[in-house]
Parts: structure tokens; C-alpha cells; sequence
């Protein structure tokens, strides 16, 4: 018996030995710091990506961050290139960027990226001040300056010509959230067609401040949107801002977590494992994080997976083909 306990305590012993070298090992390759690709301060790109990067660099003890970027269609633009090792993107510009249609690059097919998890969907959504009289799109005057986000960005990209499909004329401005939603306060603008994951910190500042509209769309909008554009009808509950007095229809697309394709498969299985078995951190950064689960992995249809996220979802009854892996 005495022998058999001294073998099986030193079984135990070599296991542990190998299974530390393997961490060592496995860490041999990762970089000493990373930086995620956000979007402008004031959306939840850059709270989201903050937080989350904070998060990851905390649990994996390395230094990491985020950095302030012109949104979706940039970060793809520099996680391809590997001038960001991560980033956020939607799936519209993702597979613009992909197709080799992103307006930074045309003809250069930003393959290099890859897919880690899902985040959340942005809605498409209108705020204007409550003293304008604007209550509906019809609403909206010939010639309404519009603010429509950092140039490049996801409601850059898509809200002019959503706005120009429902018969909106319209000047298009351009600039982060916060100094949209001030030029709004302050009569430079007349409109904001926000899209980004709710609540929309611009927009909860915005309501502090002054009395605004969050416009809807009406179903015969909604019909004319969802036909021409990668997006689907989406519900703002009443209780994310307290200007709603009920839901209010918007579209959205949805928002996933990318790597550039060569990280280190290891580095990014902890970093999807960390993000998708830890809700609960997630929705204390931000609270579109409620949908950063893994069931909505589905929801990717564009990018390729990269293998350490896949490996993690694969190990947890989450099926990815070896055919939708990079």
C-alpha cells in the first residue's frame, strides 16, 4: 500500500511538473501587452473595450488597453495589418472589409482578422431635443444637419443611407458621440442617428441635460430598412432610458470581438474562455454585455473563427466546423 501511495504521489508530482511547464511553454509566444481597437469616447465600443481589456490584462497578468479608433471599419483595418493585435467590429463593415469593399482600402481583402466571441447588437436609433418638435422620421426637415458618428464608423456607414431610403434630405456631420451629443445641446445640429450598444453613454448624459425624443422607426420604415440593409428589427426596452415612457422599435446589427488571425491560439482561448464564463463581470463593465454569451456565437456569419476561441467552444458543446476556422 505504502508503495503504491509513494507511486501515486509521484504520478501526481510529474503531472504537475509537466502540466507547468505547458503554461510556461504556452506563454513563450504571447506578447507582453496588448491594445483592442474601440471607437470614440462617449460610445460603448470604448467603455465596453476598455473594461474589457482591463478585465482580460487583470486575469491574465499582462499589460493591456484600449485605443481610441474611428469604430468598426478602421479596427478592421488595423487588426488585419496587425497594427492592433485585437478590436470590435459589426458584422456590415466586417464583411465589407472582407469582401475587399471597406472605403479606407478598396481591393484589399482584410482576411487577417478573426473572430473571438459575440458581443451585443447595435441598435440604430434618433435622438433630438425634445423642443424641436421632431416625434417621428417623417418629422425630420428638409435640409436637417445629422450627426452620424466618427467618419468610418458603423452608423457612418449605414445611417445616411438608411435616412436617404425613408426620404430624408439631410446635411451629414460627423464627430464623436460626446461632441455630437453637445453640439445637439448647443443648436449646432439638429439630429444624431446613433448606433451603438445601449445604453448609449451620450445618450443617458444627454437626458441629464436636457429633454429629448428617441425616435422610432414605424413599421412601413422598418419594412423599407430591414429589405435594403444587413440589419434586423430590434426592441429598446422602456428601461433603458428614463426619456422612454415605452419600448421603441429600432433595427440593429450585431457587434463581435475579432483578433488578428496569428495571435497566439493559447492567449486568445483564455481570453474567450475568461469573456464567456464570466457574464456576470462582463454586464458590470457594460450592460449591452447581457448578450456576450456563448449561445450567441451563431450569430457570426462572416468572419472566420480564430483557433483559440474555436478550441474553447468546441470543448463547451458550442460546434464550430474545422471549415469555419482559420
Amino acid at each position: 500500500m505504502n508503495n503504491k501511495l509513494s507511486l501515486m504521489i509521484a504520478a501526481a508530482s510529474l503531472s504537475i511538473t509537466l502540466t507547468t511547464s505547458a503554461v510556461a511553454a504556452d506563454r513563450s509566444d504571447w506578447p507582453e501587452s496588448f491594445t483592442v481597437g474601440t471607437a470614440s469616447q462617449g460610445g460603448t465600443y470604448f467603455a465596453y473595450g476598455s473594461g474589457w481589456a482591463n478585465y482580460i490584462a487583470e486575469n491574465l497578468g499582462i499589460s493591456g488597453g484600449a485605443e481610441i479608433t474611428g469604430g468598426p471599419v478602421q479596427n478592421m483595418a488595423l487588426v488585419h495589418t496587425g497594427d492592433l493585435s485585437f478590436g470590435l467590429t459589426t458584422m456590415g463593415p466586417a464583411r465589407e472589409s472582407l469582401e475587399g469593399k471597406s472605403p479606407l482600402a478598396p481591393g484589399m481583402q482584410m482576411d487577417n482578422v478573426c473572430a473571438m466571441f459575440p458581443m451585443y447588437q447595435t441598435p440604430f436609433s434618433v435622438t433630438v431635443l425634445a423642443d424641436s418638435g421632431i416625434t417621428s422620421i417623417a418629422d425630420i426637415p428638409d435640409g436637417a444637419r445629422i450627426g452620424f458618428g466618427p467618419a468610418g464608423s458603423t452608423s457612418d456607414t449605414y445611417f445616411p443611407k438608411m435616412m436617404e431610403t425613408l426620404g430624408v434630405n439631410f446635411e451629414r456631420r460627423n464627430g464623436s458621440w460626446s461632441d455630437l451629443g453637445g453640439q445637439l445641446q448647443d443648436g449646432l445640429i439638429d439630429v444624431v442617428a446613433f448606433a451603438a450598444g445601449i445604453p448609449i453613454p451620450a445618450v443617458s448624459q444627454l437626458e441629464v441635460q436636457s429633454e429629448i425624443n428617441i425616435i422610432e422607426f414605424n413599421q412601413d420604415e422598418l419594412a423599407q430598412i430591414t429589405e435594403s440593409y444587413p440589419v434586423a428589427p430590434f426592441t429598446i426596452p422602456a428601461s433603458t432610458y428614463k426619456t422612454l415612457e415605452a419600448d421603441s422599435q429600432a433595427v440593429s446589427m450585431w457587434n463581435f470581438a475579432m483578433a488578428n488571425c496569428d495571435m497566439p491560439e493559447d492567449m486568445v482561448y483564455e481570453m474567450t474562455r475568461l469573456t464567456m464564463e464570466n457574464n456576470d463581470k462582463m454586464v458590470s463593465i457594460h450592460k449591452a454585455a447581457r448578450t456576450t454569451i456563448p449561445e450567441n456565437y451563431v450569430k457570426n456569419n462572416v468572419l472566420p473563427w480564430h483557433p483559440g476561441a474555436a478550441r474553447w467552444f468546441n470543448e463547451n458543446g458550442f460546434t464550430i466546423e474545422a471549415s469555419q476556422i482559420k
